[in-house]
């Protein structure tokens, strides 16, 4: 079994742990931990973004028609 391999920086991690953060928060959300509009509102209006950067490209992707559908499949 081989070690994984160690970013030369920090920065190499930056954007898988935005991730990680990201759904941290969003657990503690539906959890009932914290209230979205506990956090400071520049905070919101980041996490807003990115909800809605990821709903815009997951249509793009999404190639599949849903199960409802009368597509190809």
């Amino acid at each position: 079994m081989t070690e994984p391999a160690v970013p030369h920086s920090l920065s190499e991690t930056d954007t898988g742990l935005a991730r990680v953060l990201e759904d941290l928060i969003d657990v503690l959300i539906t959890r009932g931990h914290i209230q979205f509009t506990d956090l400071p509102q520049a905070a919101q209006a980041k996490l807003l973004e990115r909800r809605q950067t990821r709903a815009t490209l997951g249509r793009r992707l999404d190639l599949l028609p849903d199960d409802g559908d009368r597509g190809l499949l």
